[in-house]
């Protein structure tokens, strides 16, 4: 019914993390040089150091993946140390793997998953909860779509929250990792794998995220550095709730969005978040959306009847959503995608509240169009 494989740690400094771990030599930090700066390079102890932004911009990809084993060459290492969001954490994963020529054949399952390297992850944006999680997930340049392998290899052996490597988090990024946190405790709360021990990290994670955002949009939005350990660890608690049980459709129909137009994987998320949530209410409004839609009263103060435009209302006073065509999207994208989804996704269409049939799928984007 339930695992939760990593140690979890919490340090209130890295340098009580760095000292703890005893990180040096035999060990890579995968990271961005902004955050090495001034939280790691005082202590690391003779480490290598990656720094991700070298290799590109945005979401992880597989020829990003590529680059740095090229540049790993024959270095051995016993630990990797991921240090950053959930780009640096999806690459970290892979690296930990014995290594192959072409990570594609990784997403495409050419090749088996074998772990030869310790994981250790400490997550700086407060909501992929990948530090708690089986999988990673990258866009395949080739094949213009983002794609999640999930096997027990990529667990790490050890996550550590540091609530001072987050505070500095600019505001839209602080905005869209958490909304993604906030949809992965939903997500899950609604999978048909959930279960009383899921939901339990379900319902703490969406409390402590939609309350932190109700006292941001009353006192600021710099407020939030004030709070950032209720983000901290709601991210986290809804890692581990989406570890077990799932998600769904609203990250399934967000990876094309994602892997065509670089959108930001939290706000390519939050497009879809409400509507698929009206589709699976109107299909099944007496499971477990019943009491996903009674918690949102409580906390929103809201009519039951209005339930998601209320919802949507605050996330919008946080970051405002846009149309699929303002990204770039074409209206013959939207059987494509439909196509591409159905075809690609099924990993995480299993896990919907709901099923969704293709005409579902298509009047979905054809709203949002």
């Amino acid at each position: 019914m339930f695992r939760l494989v990593p140690d979890i740690y919490k340090f209130d400094t890295a340098e009580e993390f760095m000292k703890s771990f005893h990180i040096g030599k035999g060990d890579c930090i995968v990271t961005n040089e902004f955050l090495y700066k001034p939280f790691l390079e005082k202590y690391d102890e003779g480490a290598d150091s990656i720094f991700q932004e070298k290799y590109g911009a945005g979401e992880p990809s597989d020829e990003m993946i590529n680059a740095i084993i090229k540049d790993i060459g024959d270095k051995k290492y016993n630990r990797i140390i991921a240090v950053g969001g959930g780009t640096v954490i999806d690459i970290s994963k892979v690296l930990s793997l014995k290594y192959t020529d072409d990570s594609l054949d990784l997403f495409d399952g050419k090749v088996p998953l074998v772990k030869d390297k310790e994981l250790i992850i400490v997550p700086t944006t407060c909501g992929t909860g990948s530090e708690v999680t089986n999988v990673s997930v990258a866009e395949l340049k080739s094949k213009h779509t983002k794609k999640g392998i999930a096997s027990d290899e990529l667990y790490a052996s050890h996550a550590v929250l540091v609530p001072e490597m987050v505070k500095g988090l600019p505001y839209k990024f602080f905005v869209t990792s958490s909304v993604d946190a906030l949809i992965h405790a939903t997500e899950s709360y609604v999978s048909p794998k959930a279960n009383p021990y899921t939901k339990m990290f379900s319902v703490k994670a969406i409390e402590l995220i939609l309350n932190g955002y109700i006292k941001i949009v009353d006192r600021g939005e710099s407020y939030r550095t004030e709070i950032i350990d209720d983000f901290v660890l709601g991210s986290n608690y809804a890692g581990i709730a989406f570890g077990n049980a799932g998600c769904g459709a609203v990250h399934a129909l967000s990876y094309p969005i994602g892997g065509n137009y670089h959108v930001p994987h939290g706000e390519a998320n939050y497009l879809f978040f409400t509507e698929i949530f009206k589709t699976y209410y109107k299909k099944n409004p007496d499971g477990n959306i019943r009491n996903i839609n009674k918690m949102l009263i409580n906390i929103l103060g809201c009519d039951g009847n209005n339930v998601y435009d209320s919802l949507s209302g605050l996330l919008d006073k946080l970051l405002p959503r846009k149309k699929l065509r303002e990204y770039g999207m074409k209206k013959e994208e939207i059987e494509i995608f439909t196509d591409q989804v159905i075809e690609g996704q099924q990993r995480l269409l299993i896990n919907n509240y709901e099923p969704l049939s293709r005409e579902d799928i298509i009047n979905i984007y054809r709203r949002l169009y």
